[in-house]
């Protein structure tokens, strides 16, 4: 049995208000200047190493207008004046701090993290490192080696000595301190400084049970993330994925669960059946995944808690495990019928399900927006697969992509502004995301193989799997922003296909 996956942590927070004039940073400062036009992949970016982007030379060559990528940032980034004005009856002020943006290009935020105090030097060091790696790997800041650090942080409560961070070229400042209780719980604070301007944006306590400890750092990570951005972090979270392993043609594949940055895989199954498309319920600690154990593929929900599974039923001629609307009492999937796919809803409730869709074409994929009112998903009734829009109730169908190529598995982001989904073209496998009135469709990442984008629930990150070529290759885990300027390979032990990203965990 599976126990306690989803652990809760006990939060103390000193008063908060939220911020006056949050910016985006340059993430969405590129975002939105993207262009309306829905025939052309308008931000498309190499892939890193490809030596220039033959790719983007062939796109250029079938006259799509594909921008050459600009060069990477040179070193730190900056932080503008004025960006947050006010602060609020918490006592925290934000002024000073805004990222910038260089022809597309985040530069991050130079910010010093030194080692966190504590009875348990290693302990505290660690978590630090947890803080560090999160901010680091979303692109948005620049964490400072701190062998340039020249004041050595004993109490988390003192006033920083600023001049020493600025000459170092610091702009925000994290210190923190761990403790252990006597009965083995940990307790951690942090507080978060505008090195700057010399004010306190943040501070905030935790007391979780020690084998907790990496979530700590995911909280203080995502606490600087949204002060400092004006967005929800993502770094407490999990990741559901099919963990891969064996030879090419006897692959065992096992449903498994991590950290978003890759740490504490477990295992949900041993193998013995085939498993796919694990989805996460948005509202409870439950994911829905196919199997074929018996031939026939089975929809199961697995509560992570106590690792107990339900059948939801068999479903015959279904290709991906069914996805869950933003209640969580309902679930859409894709069945086929002899040459027809259509679109089913299911009651979690009733278990009765409601057809959506009859165009006498290959329906599949369906994902809901997150306010459950429309539905995208992909379809050939135009002859080539496409993606398309439709109420909820199955009316006013309208196709949504314009461009060449064929797409598939859109997923609907948390935010509601873009779809993201999966095409092919001349060859490659693109992720690529569009805005749900068919304008500003973007490409940010190609491959021999890409497939199956899920959303951080933030809206602002994308995970997806990669397949690799040969006889010896398999898939592996991947995120991207955005901007399609930061991907990132997520460790996994073995291979790892199906990634699907949970809400925030507290």
């Amino acid at each position: 049995m599976i126990r306690d996956l989803l652990p809760p942590i006990r939060t103390f927070s000193t008063p908060r208000s939220t911020p006056a004039a949050m910016l985006l940073l340059a993430l969405l400062a590129c975002l939105g200047a993207m262009p309306a036009a829905a025939q052309v992949d308008d931000a498309y970016r190499p892939p890193p190493g490809s030596g220039g982007g033959s790719f983007g030379d062939q796109l250029r060559e079938q006259g799509y207008d594909v921008p050459a990528p600009p060069p990477p940032p040179s070193g730190g980034g900056r932080l503008d004046q004025g960006a947050y004005q006010g602060g609020g009856q918490d006592g925290f002020s934000s002024e000073g701090l805004r990222g910038t943006q260089r022809q597309g290009v985040v530069a991050p935020i130079p910010i010093a993290i030194p080692a966190f105090t504590g009875d348990d030097p290693k302990l505290a060091q660690d978590i630090a490192q947890v803080v560090m790696a999160d901010l680091e790997r979303s692109g948005l800041f620049q964490p400072l080696d701190p062998v340039s650090f020249l004041e050595d942080i004993r109490d988390v409560n003192a006033l920083p000595r600023f001049p020493d961070w600025r000459q170092i070229g610091a702009e925000a400042l994290t210190v923190g301190r761990v403790l252990r209780g006597s009965d083995g719980r940990l307790t951690s604070e942090f507080r978060l400084w505008d090195v700057t301007s010399g004010k306190s944006l943040a501070g905030q306590r935790f007391t979780t049970g020690s084998q907790n400890w990496r979530r700590v750092g995911h909280l203080v990570a995502d606490q600087i993330y949204e002060r400092l951005t004006g967005e929800k972090g993502y770094f407490d979270t999990r990741v559901v994925f099919i963990d891969e392993t064996g030879p090419k043609a006897k692959r065992v594949k096992r449903l498994a669960i991590m950290d978003q940055d890759g740490a504490n895989v477990r295992l949900l199954s041993q193998g013995k059946e085939l498993v796919l498309t694990p989805r996460f319920n948005p509202v409870a600690s439950e994911i829905a995944y196919m199997s074929y154990g018996k031939d026939q593929p089975e929809v199961f929900l697995m509560n992570l808690q106590n690792g107990k599974t339900e059948a939801v039923g068999q479903f015959p001629g279904m290709t991906f495990a069914p996805r869950f609307s933003p209640d969580g009492q309902r679930v859409i999937m894709s069945l086929q019928r002899e040459s027809d796919a259509n679109i089913f809803e299911m009651d979690l409730r009733t278990r009765q399900p409601r057809q959506l869709t009859n165009s006498g074409a290959l329906d599949t994929s369906p994902s809901y927006a997150p306010d459950g009112r429309q539905i995208v998903f992909e379809s050939d009734r135009d002859g080539t697969q496409q993606l398309y829009v439709m109420g909820s109730d199955g009316t006013n169908a309208r196709r949504l992509s314009m461009g060449e190529g064929r797409y598939s598995t859109p997923v609907w982001s948390p935010r509601g502004d873009y779809i993201a989904f999966t095409k092919q073209l001349a060859g490659r496998f693109l992720i690529g995301v569009v805005r749900p009135d068919g304008s500003g469709e973007r490409i940010l990442t190609e491959g021999y193989h890409n497939e199956g984008p899920t959303w951080a629930p933030n809206g602002r990150v994308l995970m997806f799997f990669r397949e690799s070529q040969g006889e010896d290759g398999g898939p592996r885990i991947y995120s991207v922003d955005l901007t399609g300027y930061n991907e990132r390979v997520v460790s996994t032990p073995s291979y790892g296909s199906d990634p699907a990203w949970s809400p925030l965990l507290n």
